[in-house]
């Protein structure tokens, strides 16, 4: 660093224009970026060119370029400037893209080096890595051609999902159950990334998915959080709602986490922040994917523990240590933390709002409480979708849900709901003596479903959609409840937390409120002792 801090220089690139799956949370982190270099006495030059953002307002950093995210545009800002260097970490995967062109052009990329960055999203070396680290993942492949994607597929069986790489959000990410569908979608994804391989990964059904944020300083890391996605495997982990500390998974599994993720943040020297998506099936913890960057989860995990991560991870890239900053070790907090997704379905009159690998939200809420059901109801009513004490709750479930829709069912009946099915789910309700009523089809009889939505008299909608190509029935009955403003619910798993929710709501009459300052300063009371 040079004599006087006071001049020295860093630039910081942003996200960019918003798009659904980059958003907000970088724009939390290149915030604090900003903030952390005013703290070291460092000047502060965001490169964004997005006006939406507070990044983008004119007392954020000391200088703002409204500029493009693109390699020129960069290095021109860099021979006006003349900078000491530029974070890359916290702009999601628009500068992570073009992070090695700036490093070739002479621009120094502070934290982790651009080769490291290259390991993590390189799908060979990435997989050279883990065998070295003995640590497992997925059976996968890459394929250019359909040809080469059949082949692939026929290796690791089906189901499988598929992606271009160096997308965002889970752009053009399907699942794809046989040979048809993946020439199919060959086609499509060749187009939108044509330079690029495909991403070709055994899908791991039901299995748990597991998010980690971690900040480590080359020589140690501190786990953040640990993230349980509420919604099974298949569900892009932008759409799905998470807890924290993890509710289901047993220690010798938590622990397995943290370890792989320590001796993956040693193995790529990572200066700053880390992210691993971790799949958890048959207590074999699968390694998904690693990303050596900010994730869409900092700043929820930030508020959960009361620490700073991106502002950590900045003054790291200055030369800071964990150790310095005082963050040595993970902070156990004795409460819970649930993740929620806001959909912009409402806006799309007659878009079916099914979940997938392909992102679909458009921000984020917390809900937070001393039990799991109370912070889940809580997130619920944060996102919009307020789940009913009472009134008429609609089933329809496809096959392999039926058996675990039972105790759901029994659990909701026994509250005081009246169920209601359509008559398959209807026949494996009865056979476990729960009352149900059953409804007509749509083009059957009146009133049907969509009838008594349109009246007010549906409080809840549980509907996991049937089969690879959903039924035009379903898809009227989940954009109907959109409509009507009714709660839709998609999956076993997110049922099974409402169901969770409801009864703590029922429990308490009325929700606690207490600032999350109190949350914070509980914990650090314990700390102290």
């Amino acid at each position: 660093m040079a004599d006087k801090p006071g001049k020295n220089k860093v630039l910081i690139l942003g996200g960019g224009p918003n798009r659904i799956g980059q958003g907000i949370e970088f724009d939390y982190c290149c915030c604090h970026a900003s903030f952390a270099l005013r703290e070291e006495g460092a000047e502060s030059i965001m490169i964004n060119c997005n006006p939406e953002t507070v990044s983008t307002d004119y007392d954020t950093s000391d200088k703002l370029y409204f500029e493009p995210l693109t390699v020129e545009d960069v290095m021109n800002i860099v021979d006006i400037e003349k900078p000491m260097g530029a974070i890359v970490q916290f702009g999601g995967q628009t500068p992570l893209n073009i992070s090695g062109s700036l490093a070739k052009a002479g621009l120094n990329i502070l934290g982790t080096s651009p080769d490291s960055i290259d390991i993590a999203e390189d799908r060979k070396r990435f997989q050279h890595m883990l065998k070295k680290l003995k640590l497992v993942q997925p059976d996968n492949g890459t394929a250019t051609s359909p040809e080469e994607a059949i082949e692939v597929a026929k290796r690791i069986s089906y189901p499988v999902v598929v992606r271009p790489s160096f997308v965002l959000g889970g752009r053009a990410m399907e699942i794809v159950y046989d040979e048809k569908g993946l020439t199919d979608y060959m086609a499509r994804a060749i187009e939108a990334s044509p330079e690029r391989p495909i991403l070709i990964d055994k899908f791991l059904e039901d299995a748990i998915e597991v998010d980690v944020d971690a900040v480590a300083d080359g020589e140690t890391c501190v786990i953040g959080g640990i993230l349980e996605h509420i919604e099974e495997a298949g569900i892009h982990s932008g759409d799905s709602a998470m807890v924290m500390p993890p509710h289901t998974l047993g220690k010798d599994t938590i622990e397995t986490i943290r370890k792989n993720t320590y001796a993956m943040a040693m193995e790529l020297k990572v200066k700053g922040l880390m992210n691993v998506q971790y799949a958890v099936k048959n207590n074999i913890v699968y390694v998904l994917e690693v990303n050596p960057r900010a994730s869409r989860t900092v700043p929820f995990v930030s508020k959960a523990i009361g620490v700073p991560l991106a502002k950590i991870a900045t003054k790291i890239m200055l030369g800071k240590t964990l150790k310095e900053l005082g963050f040595t070790k993970e902070k156990k907090i004795n409460y819970v933390c649930v993740k929620e997704s806001v959909f912009p379905f409402i806006r799309f009159p007659g878009v079916d709002a099914i979940l997938g690998p392909e992102m679909k939200s458009t921000g984020e809420v917390m809900g937070i409480d001393t039990t799991f059901g109370a912070a889940y109801a809580k997130s619920q009513i944060a996102a919009g979708q307020n789940l009913p004490d009472s009134g008429n709750v609609f089933i329809s479930v496809k096959n392999q849900d039926k058996r675990n829709i039972i105790f759901i069912a029994k659990k909701l009946f026994d509250l005081g709901f009246k169920i209601m099915a359509t008559s398959g789910t209807a026949e494996v309700m009865r056979n476990s003596d729960i009352d149900v009523e059953v409804m007509p089809k749509l083009q059957e009889a009146r009133p049907n479903i969509l009838d008594l939505m349109k009246d007010g008299k549906i409080a809840l909608i549980i509907n996991t959609p049937s089969g690879k190509a959903t039924k035009e029935d379903e898809m009227k009955i989940r954009s109907h409840a959109i409509l009507h403003n009714v709660p839709l619910i998609t999956t076993i798993s997110g049922a099974q937390a409402s169901v969770n929710g409801i009864e703590n709501m029922m429990k308490r009459k009325k929700a606690s409120v207490r600032p999350l300052q109190a949350y914070h300063l509980k914990l650090a009371t314990q700390g102290a002792r």
